[in-house]
């Protein structure tokens, strides 16, 4: 009978050891993955009836918050600012997932983050759930000049600080308002279907996650490039057209027009002969090595989700002879960019060849106002050296005081540009204006960098991205110096 009961006491110990195992296995060895299950929405229904922390811009506005519901989930999300940051912030939705800032810093804001759910000691042994607030690099006032300058024209400005990447304003035309997509009801879906399908597509924030042809803003690579190799010619000869191969089609300037001389005064009229020349002599792998180091063919490391990729081939065919990277060398043909690419090329050339990581997390505060951590400012590529990126800086601060970019001149400051005119092949033409650019204090580092695209505008006279894009960036960059204090 002991003999039994020993057995049997062995086998339910066994049993216990075996349910502790399994329970611990469970709680600390797959509490991630199953957490992560699709069909499991404990997790999301208890964050959604938790406090969640404020998104607020860098001169103080609040952009999201959540306050107190009355039916359903606890808490409810609000976007005061409604489409003016939509793309930044993005959306908090339990249908719908999250976007933008709700999703790079969720962890930040539903207080998950250890650094904040253990910032505190004091908080373990209380009942008081803990969050954070996000405190942006973005300004309202500029974002606010920004909007109000593209007005309704398909398009995107972007501007940041060349000296540590963060990012001022961000800007798309379409945009949406994130509050209907955060209802948590069928509406919410209805809402999301009807901007999925529409044809402009509201919900892709072009800024950073779209691509267009640069048009003749890529001329500033080009030149980069050539500097650094040694392959600028001391005068280009004047020239009509560039003679492409294996075709009667060569390539011409705007309005067929003559053009040549030193770097500065071909970057002055942006003339299309002498910088196809100019990549040519440059070469395919050296085209593409050089805009490889100002980050395209790479995901820019901005804390957003999904930037888009800017591309430029690493080769190109020998069998179609010149053309192809002649006309890459202009920013056409198999060449595209997103606008924070562009703004990120004006950058580096404006601070001497190095390339800060883009952001727009400034820093992450406690539910007190403590502050857990900010973004530390690093280099992400170093483009193309110091005496390089001076000479392509002076030539497009000569472009801005004697040529096509006039229109961003600032009085009282140093101002350099580049425009672009992007040709679609459309019949009628129609063309994307650019602008790119940076400013700052006379014989001081430049304070901020610009670019601005706006879509589709009929016709393709190079003239175009000084006279539609050139106005925009100058207000964005007025606004900025003011805010720091140079104006």
């Amino acid at each position: 009978m002991d003999r039994q009961i020993k057995k049997l006491g062995l086998a339910l110990g066994l049993c216990f050891l075996a349910l502790f195992a399994q329970v611990n296995y469970v709680q600390f060895w797959q509490a991630d993955r199953i957490n992560d299950e699709p069909i499991n929405q404990r997790q999301e229904q208890r964050s959604f009836n938790s406090p969640r922390g404020d998104i607020v811009s860098a001169d103080g506005v609040v952009l999201a918050t959540s306050e107190p519901n009355r039916g359903g989930f606890a808490f409810r999300r609000l976007y005061p600012e409604g489409a003016l940051f939509g793309g930044v912030t993005g959306y908090y939705s339990f249908n719908l997932g999250s976007t933008g800032v709700e999703s790079t810093y969720e962890e930040d804001l539903s207080g998950s983050n250890p650094e904040i759910s253990l910032s505190r000691l004091s908080d373990i042994f209380s009942q008081r759930e803990n969050f954070g607030n996000v405190e942006l690099t973005l300004s309202a006032n500029v974002q606010r000049i920004a909007t109000e300058m593209l007005g309704d024209r398909e398009g995107s400005v972007v501007a940041l600080d060349p000296r540590t990447g963060a990012i001022d304003a961000m800007v798309s035309f379409p945009s949406f308002d994130p509050g209907p997509l955060a209802t948590n009801n069928q509406r919410s879906i209805d809402i999301k279907t009807v901007l999925d399908n529409d044809p402009e597509k509201p919900l892709l924030f072009r800024a950073y996650r779209e691509i267009f042809f640069p048009g003749s803003t890529f001329k500033v690579v080009t030149a980069a490039g050539a500097v650094e190799r040694g392959e600028v010619q001391p005068e280009y000869a004047d020239a009509t057209t560039f003679d492409i191969d294996f075709t009667e089609n060569d390539l011409g300037n705007f309005g067929g027009g003559t053009c040549g001389g030193n770097l500065v005064q071909i970057l002055q009229v942006s003339c299309n002969t002498a910088f196809a020349q100019m990549g040519v002599d440059l070469g395919s792998a050296n085209l593409a090595g050089t805009a490889n180091a100002f980050g395209f063919n790479e995901e820019i490391p901005i804390d957003l989700p999904n930037p888009a990729v800017s591309v430029i081939p690493e080769t190109f065919p020998t069998d179609q002879g010149n053309g192809p990277l002649a006309r890459a060398s202009i920013g056409q043909g198999d060449v595209q960019a997103s606008p924070l690419q562009m703004a990120l090329v004006a950058a580096g050339l404006a601070h001497g060849g190095s390339v800060m990581t883009p952001h727009v997390m400034a820093r992450v505060t406690d539910q007190d106002g403590e502050e857990i951590r900010s973004f530390d400012a690093t280099e992400w590529r170093r483009a193309v050296s110091a005496d390089a990126a001076a000479v392509v800086r002076e030539g497009m601060i000569a472009t801005a005081e004697g040529g096509s970019a006039e229109r961003l001149l600032i009085p009282g400051m140093e101002v350099g540009g580049k425009t672009g005119t992007a040709q679609l092949g459309t019949d009628p033409p129609r063309s994307h204006a650019w602008i790119i650019g940076f400013a700052g204090p006379p014989d001081q580092e430049s304070e901020v960098a610009v670019a601005v695209i706006v879509e589709g505008q009929n016709g393709a006279s190079e003239q175009t991205g000084g006279e539609v894009a050139a106005p925009i960036a100058k207000a964005v960059m007025e606004a900025v110096l003011a805010e720091r204090g140079g104006r």
